[in-house]
């Protein structure tokens, strides 16, 4: 999959293609029901298939001082697109200059000046433009564009594919069912920093992750699978693990910390892309009298987070 970040550098051989819009944060289910329609548009046309992507999130630009609430960095969302058969990802820089663009501007400059496109896709809600006045038939009245828009999907009780109720999922400690919406587990991406490295003063040493912009999820302990790349980034090696998230309370932590103990795994992780799925949350934080009472219960929790993995692995 080929990335864009100017729709002046779009080459020949991706105009004319099927172009679907929207933030795509999680890339959960519904949004691959929008791609998946797309994608079927393309191969009945022959046409390229590209996805249309803000970074950063609108959101983020005009409430800046909001937490963060990412469920997809521009790398982890790049993964999951080029998984469904995306054939180029174009990544608009959302700044002054794209939020003061109105939709007609969009249309013109975007859609059918740079892109060149044949088709648009849109899910159900999706507006753009300043005041966010763009729809898609201000799309196909200016721009002569053949779109088409995908309703909602829902869950078999009813409950609609969102970025907003699998981030409630996730806060409230239920990676379950995120991931029932997501159509996988939920992860965090990141390259892997040194930490205190007091996990290994106690026989359990973890790998540190930044979380950025990532949502943060429920504070305590989770059995994690954790993928290591390679150093050519060629493939990805997964392990089973136990994650946590939270400030430390035993030693006096300050500020929020991410890190994974990986089962089973040898070797230097350190500047290693590392990818932590969040399987099962285990139990909330808490602060222990001392070191000994905290590495029994990080034993206890390891064991617990094996046995949730072993029976996710034979299909429990």
């Amino acid at each position: 999959m080929r990335i864009l970040h100017h729709v002046s550098d779009t080459p020949d051989d991706l105009k004319s293609g099927v172009v679907v819009l929207g933030n795509f944060d999680g890339v959960h289910r519904g949004h691959q029901e929008v791609i998946g329609q797309a994608a079927e548009k393309a191969d009945a046309a022959g046409a390229p298939l590209l996805v249309v992507t803000f970074e950063p999130h609108p959101r983020r630009y005009f409430a800046p001082n909001e937490p963060p609430f990412r469920l997809t960095d521009l790398r982890n969302k790049a993964h999951h697109l080029a998984a469904l058969g995306v054939d180029a990802l174009v990544v608009l820089s959302f700044n002054a200059e794209l939020a003061g663009m109105t939709a007609e501007a969009f249309v013109d400059d975007i859609l059918v000046s740079g892109l060149g496109a044949g088709h648009v896709v849109v899910g159900y809600d999706f507006c753009f433009g300043k005041g966010r006045t763009g729809t898609p038939a201000l799309i196909r009245d200016r721009g002569g564009i053949d779109v088409m828009t995908v309703d909602p999907r829902a869950t078999h009780d009813g409950i609609i594919y969102s970025s907003t109720r699998i981030r409630d999922y996730l806060r409230r400690g239920n990676p379950g069912q995120a991931a029932a919406l997501l159509g996988r587990p939920f992860e965090i991406e990141g390259r892997v920093e040194k930490g205190q490295q007091l996990g290994r003063t106690i026989g359990f040493p973890t790998a540190n992750l930044d979380l950025g912009e990532y949502l943060r999820p429920a504070v305590g302990i989770y059995a994690v699978r954790c993928g290591v790349e390679a150093q050519n980034q060629s493939t990805v090696t997964w392990y089973n693990g136990a994650g946590y998230y939270g400030n430390r309370p035993t030693v006096d932590g300050t500020g929020e910390l991410f890190e994974a103990f990986l089962f089973d795994f040898q070797g230097d992780l350190y500047g290693r892309y590392l990818r932590v799925a969040l399987i099962e949350f285990i139990r909330p934080d808490k602060k222990f009298d001392g070191l000994d009472d905290l590495q029994k219960q990080i034993q206890h929790d390891c064991a617990v987070a094996r046995r949730i993995l072993q029976t996710r692995a034979a299909g429990g």
